[in-house]
């Protein structure tokens, strides 16, 4: 089955090309922030230097590692949604679930080590670069030199391939359970992220406004939070649905199209919450302590550079990876549905409703994912501002939030309204007569 998965990429390249991005870039990072783990490791380097390079290792890696699972499974979840009629026919063929799942995480493994080898030259040149922001901020000595070595390039195989590898395998065995519960693991996981993101903002209440690590547990409750809602997104959704005025045609057509592709449409949710809140949560937390240490009249600590270098190093990391997995999954499933454009024309659809149809379904996603990740956000943000300040809310939060907002929109409505109008150039007749 290897030798088939193999063959399977070398015919249709084009098919893996999200999932080749999303693994390039993922051992892009998590390479480029494990190289700080071979610098600091270096003989002679001072102590200052080398804590600030492994705490940034550590923290970023870490998150660095989370988010190339995530974009991969999201990936990898859609095209084998996508490849289902394709599925199916092998099992009619006599292949087993067993072997149709060592083909499917070949592929990925296969297209995952072709991410790793491609990411080496890239990672080498943005290790040295961040590098270079740490010792130009004073974090790092001068007389230390950067060096990339066997942690970041066996960091980044095994991370690449195993996220690729394991989402997968949950990708396939979910296609292949037809008629079976599931998801009493992700209900259970969602929960227990909500439980431990709550109590993490609560504790944010027990620290001084002078303690160090007071950003800690509101930040981190914030993004356990961002992931309970996300892998909740499903009944989220579909709550938000339920609860939904629309009128006219396009109104119809997107609220019919959305109820019947909830599952699908989690994927694009979990991005969309996860940036939203993370990504307003740490920016309005950063700027908080930013305006509280100007206030105090005190110059920054290394510690304090550590933190917002860290912060800002973060959201970058993971605005990058949802905006690049929005996109993906976005047009992966946009693409998908070409027959149902098809087939919406010949049943006396316009084009234009087509794509208004699209275009709500976009705001729909957008205001959902926005909606819950600002209650992530907000939820870490207010018991740190509360705490560090006299203040309830954080005096830019409305305008980092703003931004956050554009930008999700721009990702979701942009890729979505961009692929349909792609979709509506091909004849109605041939586009059904192609799909089929």
């Amino acid at each position: 089955m290897f030798t088939l998965a193999l063959r399977s990429v070398r015919r249709r390249p084009g098919r893996f090309t999200a999932t080749l991005l999303s693994a390039f870039l993922g051992a892009v990072v998590v390479m480029t922030f494990n190289s700080l783990h071979d610098t600091a490791a270096r003989p002679g380097v001072d102590t200052e230097s080398a804590s600030s390079l492994s705490t940034a290792a550590s923290v970023v890696g870490g998150y660095g590692t989370l988010l190339v699972f995530f974009s991969v499974a999201s990936t990898l979840t859609v095209n084998v949604r996508m490849r289902g009629a394709e599925l199916e026919l092998l099992r009619c063929s006599g292949a087993t679930p067993a072997q149709i799942t060592r083909m499917v995480v070949g592929e990925a493994v296969a297209v995952a080590l072709l991410g790793f080898l491609l990411a080496i030259g890239p990672a080498t040149l943005g290790g040295r670069a961040l590098f270079d922001v740490f010792q130009d901020s004073g974090q790092v000595a001068r007389s230390v030199d950067y060096s990339f070595g066997p942690v970041a390039l066996m960091s980044g195989f095994w991370i690449t391939v195993l996220a690729s590898a394991g989402a997968a395998f949950l990708a396939v065995r979910r296609a292949t359970r037809r008629g079976r519960r599931r998801g009493g693991v992700r209900t259970f996981s969602a929960y227990a992220a909500l439980v431990a993101g709550a109590a993490g903002v609560c504790s944010t209440f027990a620290f001084s406004a002078s303690d160090a690590a007071l950003m800690a547990p509101a930040a981190y409750g914030a993004i356990l939070l961002s992931v309970g809602f996300a892998l909740l997104s499903p009944r989220l959704l579909t709550a938000v649905l339920d609860r939904l005025p629309v009128a006219g045609a396009s109104g119809y057509l997107a609220v019919r199209a959305l109820r019947g592709r909830v599952e699908q449409l989690s994927g694009v949710l979990m991005p969309l919450i996860m940036f939203t809140g993370v990504a307003a949560a740490t920016l309005s937390m950063q700027a908080v302590e930013t305006d509280a240490i100007q206030a105090s009249g005190i110059p920054k600590s290394v510690d304090a550079k550590n933190l917002e270098t860290l912060n800002l190093v973060v959201v970058g990391i993971i605005v990058l990876f949802c905006c690049i997995t929005l996109i993906n999954s976005l047009y992966a499933a946009t693409s998908f549905r070409a027959r149902e454009f098809g087939q919406q024309r010949l049943a006396g659809a316009t084009p234009g409703q087509v794509l208004g149809a699209v275009g709500v379904e976009g705001v729909v996603l957008t205001v959902t994912g926005v909606l819950f990740g600002t209650v992530a956000a907000l939820a870490g943000a207010v018991p740190f501002t509360v705490v560090r300040t006299d203040a309830v809310l954080p005096g830019r939060g409305p305008g980092i939030w703003l931004v956050v907002v554009v930008v999700a929109a721009a990702a979701t409505l942009g890729t979505a309204l961009a692929t349909t109008r792609r979709m509506l150039r091909v004849p109605a007749v041939e586009a059904v007569g192609l799909a089929a």
